[in-house]
């Protein structure tokens, strides 16, 4: 028989019938033990009840906050407000990692302890923002993308040298019109996915975070629309440049109606919405989702993201955050850049860090309420 003649074939033949050299190869980009310490390092910043606080704002943007407060912007007041940050008592408990920015990454605390040396003590995470910002992508309707791959190799490696864990890298897209184009998508999806390879290479693990900007009067449906494709786009990227995927974490919009929008949705509606783009699109490979909070209100990122944790249906990430201004702004209003309300302004600080510790396990209860003034910023740059 047919069957029989093959078998003797195989049985005769010197030569596997099946020559291994002949199969596919796979790069192996990342040795055994690389990959072993990224995965602890993205385990350890989500661990249960914990989550980022962004405090990666440029010069000028940490100028329109001081701004608020009546703070000259200068050098040592930047100081002065992380180090507020960075020295609340028992941080640790709710926050796993801290982003920095490149100035304060290289600032000493009061007792001449480096940041980032100073939050390793205290159990944190230092992690640093890697990418210079935002320039327009030509031959689009003003979409863009994000720069500083230049020489990315041989900071990260200085990074790592000075302690950082993880680095986040920001990319923008939008909804108007025919945006988000593909052209905007596919290039921004490898931005990521290269920024990310470097990062591994070199011992950080990468925050990836595409967001898409609340600007527009678009609903949820078409938020939810786009975030899938963003998302789709991503991983495939993510895949062609050998990322290991437990290696990363996701730094995602919500899935939230435009700022602009006439019909708001329920924290309820949002949650469901958010983990449907997630389940469609995100690997369960993936450690955690760590949300970014953009423009939603202090109690509108508690709120959203403690039902998003008890949305019923599968979830095989952490679901935490990855919060700036939801985390801080009340903050600087009690500080008010005075050294007599740091305290205060700490308090402020452990608060609004325990509650969204709370909802990253769905187990926020409410009660002590935040600020429920809106953050948005139309078209937000770090």
């Amino acid at each position: 028989t047919c069957i029989g003649y093959i078998s003797l074939l195989f049985l005769r033949s010197s030569q596997p019938l099946f020559n291994s050299r002949k199969m596919p190869q796979f790069f192996a980009a990342l040795t055994k033990e690389q990959r072993v310490e990224l995965k602890g390092i993205a385990d350890a910043i989500v661990a249960p009840g914990k989550g980022i606080l962004a405090a990666d704002e440029s010069t000028g943007t940490i100028g329109k906050r001081f701004d608020g407060i009546g703070v000259e912007n200068n050098l040592e007041n930047r100081r002065n407000y992380r180090q507020l940050l960075f020295t609340a008592p028992k941080l640790n408990e709710h926050i796993g990692g801290v982003i920095l920015y490149h100035e304060t990454f290289f600032q000493d605390a009061d007792c001449g302890t480096p940041f980032p040396r100073l939050l390793q003590k205290q159990g944190i995470l230092p992690g640093i923002k890697v990418d210079t910002g935002l320039v327009t992508l030509p031959g689009t309707d003003g979409e863009p993308t994000t720069q500083g791959m230049d020489g990315l190799n041989e900071r990260c490696a200085e990074y790592k040298k000075n302690g950082a864990q993880f680095a986040k890298w920001r990319c923008v897209l939008m909804i108007k019109g025919s945006a988000p184009s593909y052209q905007a998508m596919q290039e921004n999806a490898t931005v990521l996915a290269r920024y990310a390879a470097i990062c591994q290479h070199n011992g950080i693990v990468p925050i990836v975070e595409p967001e898409i900007l609340q600007d527009g009067t678009h609903d949820m449906t078409e938020c939810l629309r786009v975030s899938e494709q963003v998302l789709s786009f991503v991983y495939k990227a993510l895949m062609d440049h050998h990322v290991y995927l437990e290696g990363t974490l996701l730094k995602p919009n919500m899935v939230t109606p435009g700022a602009q929008a006439t019909i708001r949705n329920t924290p309820e509606e949002i949650a469901m919405a958010t983990i449907a783009a997630l389940s469609r699109t995100v690997p369960p490979a993936v450690p955690g989702v760590t949300f970014l909070s953009g423009g939603l209100s202090e109690q509108q990122a508690t709120d959203n993201l403690d039902r998003i944790n008890k949305c019923p249906g599968k979830k095989p990430w952490a679901l935490s955050f990855s919060y700036g201004r939801a985390l801080q702004a009340s903050v600087l209003k009690a500080w008010a850049g005075k050294k007599e309300n740091v305290a205060a302004a700490q308090t402020v600080l452990l608060k609004l860090a325990h509650n969204n510790g709370q909802a990253a396990q769905g187990k926020y209860a409410g009660g002590d309420q935040a600020s429920g003034d809106s953050l948005f910023v139309e078209k937000h740059v770090y």
